[in-house]
């Protein structure tokens, strides 16, 4: 059984959860501090969502210990839903409904106060800067003011715990900046996230991470510990057609991985000092004369790979 904790809003225990004979999650363990925005990371099929949904008390899990803010959510998962809110990928707002409608709505299905719930939703709306918009029909406005109204409706109630689902998917840059504005807001009231994405710069901006893969955690740290424990060093390499530079230093001595980013390669290396010249002397050999070679930074998506093996290692 899980010792509740002050520390802990969320803390999960061998957590696993089967659809016929694919196991979707696998004995997953967590424990998320109150105040914090946790990310959980990884590809298609690694878990997120049914693992939302159960925190959410939405799907129940066939093995395992959820506990949010003090409530057993596999328990009790109407007395967990006051403390809670999830705003899946797709937020069911009634598109012909207004603005304020929709909020008015969600606030009297979470037993708002009718008082409370004006003086509640004028609060959203001008942090959300939806205020001069609150009379436009839901099914009229932009993607990212869509996910800004979820969010609204999602928070109504003023919840402890935020469960988002991949909130960003599909939003502009400016709406997903001024999305996270809001979490960040959220996070300095006492208000603990839980979030997934698909988005590694978004990851980044995550107090700590769980990086999913199969159904299991394979890692958990804040951003910066994950890129520390990457193994080997990263080099980026600009050229015209990075896809010949990457063919070119696949399969090297000393190359752990290379991976495609826009107009580059990023290339891991057991030693950055040996392995450049070599890597020059390979890329030259195939007629790439415009490559330039340096040292890089790594992001979270080169972590991911890395972390998670899906590279092949080469031995010198």
């Amino acid at each position: 059984m899980i010792t509740e904790s002050n520390e802990s809003a969320v803390a999960v225990r061998g957590l696993t959860k089967d659809f016929g004979p694919v196991r979707a999650v696998r004995n997953v363990d967590l424990a998320v501090a109150r105040g914090e925005i946790f990310g959980l990371v990884g590809p298609d099929g690694a878990g997120k969502t049914t693992i939302m949904r159960m925190l959410a008390a939405v799907l129940r899990p066939d093995a395992g210990e959820i506990v949010v803010d003090g409530v057993d959510v596999v328990a009790e998962a109407e007395r967990a839903k006051l403390h809670l809110s999830y705003m899946p990928q797709r937020f069911g707002l009634y598109e012909d409904l207004t603005i304020a409608e929709n909020i008015f709505f969600y606030g009297a299905l979470f037993g708002v106060p009718r008082g409370e719930r004006i003086a509640r939703s004028q609060e959203l709306l001008e942090a959300a800067g939806l205020l001069p918009f609150r009379r436009r029909l839901a099914g009229q406005l932009s993607g990212g003011m869509k996910q800004k109204l979820g969010l609204i409706c999602a928070l109504i109630h003023t919840p402890r715990v935020l469960l988002l689902d991949e909130p960003t998917t599909g939003v502009d840059p400016v709406s997903r900046r001024d999305f996270w504005a809001i979490l960040y807001n959220l996070r300095e009231s006492g208000v603990t996230i839980v979030l997934s994405t698909a988005y590694m710069d978004e990851a980044e901006r995550c107090s700590r991470l769980a990086l999913l893969h199969g159904g299991q955690i394979r890692r958990c740290d804040t951003p910066q510990h994950l890129k520390e424990a990457m193994p080997g060093a990263l080099l980026a390499i600009a050229a015209t057609h990075p896809r010949d530079v990457r063919d070119a230093v696949s399969g090297r001595p000393g190359v752990l991985g290379a991976l495609l980013m826009g107009d580059r390669v990023h290339v891991r290396v057991d030693d950055a000092e040996r392995r450049i010249p070599e890597l020059r002397a390979a890329i030259a050999d195939q007629g790439i004369a415009d490559a330039v070679i340096a040292p890089a930074e790594p992001g979270i998506e080169d972590v991911f790979v890395a972390l998670l093996g899906e590279e092949t290692p080469h031995e010198p």
